[in-house]
């Protein structure tokens, strides 16, 4: 898909220094010159554990010294087959820097972005949702429910200029914040990298009003079924305090859709937070995307849309196993 992007990944490499005859070799090194059909099958040949390889210089699979250590299993020919690790080839644009070392300099920062947001959410939504239930059809209950509604419907790109704006311009006496910055800067003399948290504190609650909004109204909606359920009602007879029903009983049962909900939000967050991220100027994997799709470095664009499908899988697998603890019904086959 990302081959029929508009414009020529070579004469974006080459820029003004462009040539035909250095433009016939940059695409012959990187494939260009293949069918789109073939390019793909070199991809896909590159990804895979055991890959095959040609013997011949002048070939793409040509297994060069500098590319990537690989076990040799054994040759047929002009083939070599070949035990490796996956290679998610080299940009295009960071001077031949590889694109698995590009994803290890900014996922880290997507990450701790990520996980700022869904604490945010989760501590916040869970508090608002039991309030909610508690105080239900009051104006309390009203007030939240009508502005977790505004917090789904907003957009994350215009909730980050408006928050960036707002707390980082016309407050920024008052909150001390920036309207741009990353977890590391670089210090006044330009020598040192330094952590500045602060730089997290916006990023981290716009991304995480979305997943907040949706924390709150599934909180509040389980909390009242769960409410409902007999062993509240026998949990009531017994004499417990209402807290101890809902610390003890209620919230954990309460929890199972939360958990589904941030399973799945945690994992677009990787994918959703390319506005956050650029409007910020947070180095993380969104940005980094929205800049490798300026630049074509499509290397990158792709291992980017890789990483974040295996986080996803991952991550669903690990909820999976946290509803055996939430729901003893739930069991591991």
């Amino acid at each position: 898909m990302f081959s029929v992007l508009p414009g020529d990944p070579a004469q974006m490499m080459l820029g003004q220094n462009e040539d035909s005859q250095q433009l016939a070799i940059i695409k012959k090194k990187y494939g260009f010159d293949k069918p789109v059909a073939t390019q793909y099958l070199y991809y896909l040949n590159d990804l895979s554990i055991i890959s095959f390889h040609s013997n011949l210089e002048e070939d793409y699979t040509y297994l060069s010294p500098n590319k990537y250590s690989a076990n040799k299993l054994f040759t047929i020919g002009n083939t070599t087959t070949v035990l490796k690790f996956p290679y998610l080839r080299e940009s295009f644009t960071k001077q031949g820097k590889k694109v698995s070392q590009v994803l290890s300099e900014t996922l880290p920062n997507t990450f701790v972005l990520a996980v700022s947001a869904i604490i945010i959410a989760m501590l916040l939504g869970v508090t608002l949702g039991v309030i909610s239930a508690l105080k239900k059809d009051s104006f309390l209950d009203k007030t939240i429910q009508i502005l977790s509604t505004l917090g789904m419907s907003v957009p994350s790109f215009f909730s980050a200029i408006l928050f960036a704006w707002l707390f980082g311009f016309v407050l920024h006496k008052y909150t001390n914040l920036e309207m741009t910055g990353s977890l590391y800067e670089l210090d006044d003399f330009g020598e040192n990298m330094h952590i500045k948290l602060k730089n997290l504190i916006l990023p981290a609650i716009v991304l995480g009003i979305r997943p907040l909004a949706v924390v709150i109204q599934l909180m509040r909606n389980s909390l009242l079924e769960v409410f409902n359920q007999d062993y509240i009602r026998t949990a009531r007879a017994k004499g417990l305090s209402e807290f101890q029903i809902i610390k003890k009983h209620a919230i954990k049962n309460a929890l199972n859709p939360v958990v589904t909900a941030i399973s799945g939000w945690f994992a677009s967050m990787l994918a959703g937070a390319v506005f956050v991220e650029y409007i910020f100027g947070w180095n993380g994997l969104g940005k980094e995307i929205v800049n490798a799709l300026n630049t074509l470095d499509l290397p990158v664009i792709m291992g980017s849309v890789l990483i974040i499908a295996l986080l996803f899988i991952i991550i669903n697998i690990f909820v999976d196993i946290i509803y055996t603890w939430l729901d003893p019904k739930v069991k591991l086959q």
